[in-house]
């Protein structure tokens, strides 16, 4: 048996851009791993205080999803002007989102009911409330269900998609990685290596510290 941290997080909006689409806004299924966790180091005070190796599984769910209107202001080059054009935005409505982190779980317990600052889901506005919990985790296959699963899992389904895994804080460099996610739920089993008391597969994804794109380009 693994010990993990599991934590559940909710929010009644998100939003998360797919940076692949240049001037459009449109929406991702699920969000980047990146975006996790930049949650997780908002919630530990700074990239500086997060371990560089942390990893995580998750799985998201959202109950509904629409398309509204938003504001969009584009990039200049300095001391030229643009116009404030309205755009379509697609959300996602009452989500919900599980992590298992299976290292430094005093460290996450800590930080999480005590976040040096507030947990955004994407976009600033878009708070989440988390509790945690202290789970064990059995080693053997589980559905895949509504988790985040890496493109190469053998037997994964659902919707390739290529995501960041890593973003630097001045946002110059990305890692992207190949991940699978169904909307709906895949109702396959896979062999992630780890499962919880419900059988839902727990995949460990990649790090999504920044500190490993300076590595990477050296």
């Amino acid at each position: 048996m693994t010990e993990a941290l599991e934590v559940v997080g909710s929010a009644p909006v998100v939003s998360f851009r797919n940076p692949l689409y240049d001037g459009l806004q449109i929406g991702l299924p699920c969000p980047p791993p990146s975006t996790v966790g930049g949650m997780l180091a908002a919630a530990a005070g700074g990239w500086d205080r997060m371990p560089a190796h942390t990893r995580f599984a998750m799985t998201f769910h959202a109950a509904g999803s629409g398309t509204d209107l938003e504001t969009y202001h584009p990039l200049a080059a300095p001391g030229s002007s643009t116009n404030t054009t309205i755009k379509d935005r697609d959300f996602l409505a009452h989500v919900t989102l599980t992590v298992w982190l299976t290292e430094d779980t005093d460290l996450w317990e800590s930080a999480l009911r005590r976040p040096v600052w507030p947990l955004r889901l994407g976009r600033s506005q878009d708070l989440l409330t988390v509790r945690t919990e202290r789970v064990s985790l059995a080693a053997g296959p589980g559905h895949q269900g509504h988790a985040v699963v890496r493109d190469d899992l053998p037997g994964a389904a659902g919707t390739r998609m290529r995501l960041t895994t890593a973003v630097s804080p001045g946002r110059d460099h990305h890692r992207w990685d190949g991940y699978r996610y169904a909307p709906d739920g895949a109702p396959v089993q896979v062999d992630a290596g780890l499962r919880t008391a419900t059988g839902q597969a727990v995949d460990l994804l990649p790090p999504v510290h920044p500190v490993h794109l300076t590595r990477t380009a050296a």
